[in-house]
């Protein structure tokens, strides 16, 4: 075989595998594309219920609160007057975040590059997270107080009570703070960690594409 037609072959199975490469990556191409939309629907979705979910977390507990009134409500305003302000903060920090989680939800939903679509899954993480740390910090801060005020209050005509101040005091209170804390950790690693490591999962996913 001369050396021409060696080089006419050799061009011709060139043109083939150049081809066959396109052809290759116009798929490949077309198969992210489709796989960002996935993603962009599931992220879209998954904010979604985080946003549904809190509302309904923030209507039913404080629904409760209003249908069953405490007691001793207006004895602990007395007592200590700044659970009531911490009570009424709580209320307007938790709305905020409700507001950003819809926010979130609205800017996702309109996303157009995985680039920008990354970047709004990191922020939900981020917000859901601190969400969660002020509720249990929050909740641990107010039921502490709320369990040595009812503590004494059912000991009040025994002298098993906890000082208004002092060691014994400071510790029943962490006690009750860290007790609270845990289980609203619980609770709330249960009510939002599955949405936190799906958008964890779709982060991952988009970092591979990053169209």
């Amino acid at each position: 075989m001369t050396n021409e037609k060696l080089n006419f072959t050799f061009m011709k199975e060139l043109d083939l595998l150049k081809k066959d490469w396109q052809k290759n990556s116009a798929f490949e191409q077309v198969s992210e594309v489709d796989i960002y939309k996935m993603l962009h629907k599931k992220s879209s979705s998954i904010v979604k219920w985080i946003l549904i979910v809190s509302v309904l977390e923030f209507v039913i507990l404080n629904g409760i609160g209003y249908l069953i009134p405490d007691p001793y409500d207006s004895k602990y305003s007395v007592l200590h007057p700044y659970l009531d302000l911490a009570e009424k903060l709580n209320y307007v920090i938790i709305l905020g975040f409700i507001y950003l989680f819809y926010r979130n939800y609205k800017a996702i939903s309109m996303m157009q590059s995985s680039k920008t679509l990354i970047e709004h899954i990191l922020k939900t993480r981020k917000i859901v997270t601190y969400y969660i740390y002020w509720n249990i910090i929050i909740s641990g801060y107010i039921g502490g107080f709320s369990f040595i005020d009812g503590w004494n209050d059912a000991g009040r005509n025994t002298s098993e009570k906890i000082p208004s101040q002092g060691p014994a005091m400071v510790f029943a209170l962490l006690f009750a703070m860290l007790f609270i804390m845990g289980i609203l950790w619980l609770f709330y690693k249960l009510l939002y960690g599955g949405f936190l490591r799906k958008l964890k999962e779709n982060y991952s996913e988009l970092k591979k594409i990053d169209l």
